[in-house]
């Protein structure tokens, strides 16, 4: 659907800014600077919805958005190919029905916030729900998909079937509209979309109106996902029981290391984690109760690297921790290629985007080439901000040490190395609490061990939905294939976070008690918290 070459510059811009910036990993700043010196695979334009529109007005019934192969000549630093971005075909079908002009901002930022309430699909009806245990569990098995009704002025409803499965409310479409998002500006090709006082209200069963967007021009970049051959990597789990479990684990860590060591290969490796998952439960009724896992995941440049940690782990098998088990398949220890992913920016001016035209008898096809956008508006830093005339915490009474979320709810998503979570209420006093509450030093708080210094804590509240954004900058390394991390999309980041266990007014607890986990009800706080 679209092609673009890129300049014959050096170089790419990442998207995040700085290329020195510390939360970028030492491989990705030496491939922004010299990429020619990487094997480059694939790379993909993210762009708008005007094919879709054009497609449309040319009498076109099924509109296919390709996504290309990228054509790359080291030399000059030639790309090739295209995608739309998710929210594209949304946002075009909206606009052609509608015919908006193409600087109705506010309406296309309107439907660009409703296709992005759709685009996963079963997340927008129930779908990765963080409280999806307060209804049937049966109401979550083959779920109906969302379904987004655009009106002229750019507000949507959401719903879904009648007679299908899942639940669309309040709750499940803020979570969603949190999902992926990179603070309260919302970026796309064709408009920018501020969030600040969007309006998520229910008007009926599975019924749910969303209003308040406010557009603005796009910018004059658009995102440029590039992919390249980063190396190889392996990796493995095993199982331990009970009695000791973390000491198994570091004995297991120390006899790798000292074969890896050995072959003179321990550092040769990018990557070499050791990564323990979970703890046993203390005096368990069940041997599955009393384990746990340790993941091993090593990446490197060449092949013989990881096959040496293969050897190192054959040569523990008989002089492992006691209790050594794991499952039956170790296809994961053989070494395998994988793509490095680095997203960049891309002047929108450089694009060449096509519609290519098939005749209803197959035979012709015809090329149309779609219009720019008319102006753009460069983007502004990130809102990046602490709480505003926070409400002192000792006003809202008395507070009780209990989980994060028996209160908050929260949605999670990557964003290439970066990680976003959204954190929201459901009442005005519960919001002045939270925004107040929640600051970055509580979220690093928070954050714990997971915290490093080289990341970047980006903060900003969504009032509209009662909301705390933040962005962790660095937090995924490099992010989708090439990420070393268990949760690699960070997916799990926001269940995590309310699990930790913080002062609550009571005001708040008893408000939900009933609500809760039935799991979590009778259990205390333990281990000297």
């Amino acid at each position: 659907m679209s092609v673009f070459q890129e300049s014959q510059g050096k170089g790419f811009v990442h998207l995040d800014g700085d290329n020195n910036a510390k939360f970028l990993t030492q491989e990705t700043v030496t491939f922004l600077k010299s990429p020619e010196n990487f094997q480059l695979v694939s790379g993909h334009a993210y762009v708008g919805a005007r094919g879709v529109k054009r497609a449309l007005d040319l009498g076109c019934d099924i509109v296919i958005c390709k996504s290309c192969r990228a054509y790359v000549a080291y030399l000059t630093l030639r790309l090739a190919g295209g995608r739309v971005a998710d929210a594209s075909p949304v946002v075009g079908a909206a606009w052609w029905w509608h015919s908006w002009s193409d600087r109705d901002y506010d309406q296309l930022a309107g439907s660009l916030v409703a296709g992005h309430l759709i685009e996963c699909s079963g997340y927008g009806s129930g779908g990765n729900f963080c409280e999806f245990f307060q209804f049937p569990l049966d109401q979550l098995v083959d779920i109906g998909f969302p379904i987004a009704e655009i009106a002229a002025d750019g507000t949507c409803l959401i719903t879904k079937h009648e007679g299908t499965r899942g639940f669309v409310t309040g709750d499940v479409v803020k979570s969603q509209l949190l999902y992926e998002i990179q603070g309260d500006i919302y970026l796309h090709s064709d408009s920018k979309a501020d969030l600040s006082n969007l309006r998520i209200e229910e008007e009926g069963k599975d019924r749910v109106r969303v209003s308040g967007a406010k557009g603005l021009p796009p910018p004059p970049t658009t995102k440029a996902a590039i992919f390249y051959k980063g190396g190889w990597q392996c990796e493995y789990t095993l199982n331990a029981t009970g009695y000791a479990t973390l000491e198994k684990f570091k004995l297991h860590e120390k006899q790798i290391r000292y074969r890896l060591s050995e072959e003179k290969e321990l550092d040769n490796f990018d990557t070499l984690e050791f990564q323990v998952c979970g703890l046993p439960e203390t005096n368990p009724r069940s041997q599955l109760r009393s384990s746990t896992a340790i993941r091993v995941i090593g990446q490197a440049k060449n092949r013989s690297t990881l096959l040496a940690l293969t050897r190192a782990f054959l040569e523990t098998l008989l002089q492992h921790y006691s209790g050594m088990h794991g499952s039956m398949d170790w296809r994961l220890l053989e070494p395998k290629p994988y793509l490095a992913y680095c997203p960049c920016l891309i002047p929108q001016a450089r694009l060449e985007e096509q519609v290519h035209v098939l005749s209803r008898d197959d035979d012709t096809v015809s090329v149309e080439k779609t219009f720019s956008p008319p102006a753009y508006e460069d983007m502004s830093p990130r809102h990046d901000y602490e709480p505003q005339q926070p409400v002192p915490l000792h006003k809202f009474g008395p507070s009780s040490l209990a989980r994060l979320g028996d209160v908050v709810l929260a949605r999670s998503g990557d964003k290439g190395a970066n990680l976003n979570a959204g954190f929201f209420v459901r009442e005005p006093d519960e919001w002045d609490w939270l925004r107040s509450f929640l600051d970055k030093t509580q979220m690093i708080r928070l954050m714990d061990e997971e915290w490093k210094d080289i990341y970047r804590l980006e903060r900003c509240e969504l009032p509209g939905i009662q909301a705390v954004h933040f962005v962790i900058y660095g937090i995924l390394l490099r992010g989708v294939s090439s990420s070393a991390r268990l949760d690699a999309l960070g997916k799990g980041f926001a269940d995590y976070i309310r699990d930790r266990w913080v002062p609550i007014p009571d005001v708040f607890l008893k408000r939900y008690a009933d609500t809760r986990p039935q799991s979590h009800r009778t259990l205390r706080l333990t281990n000297g918290v």
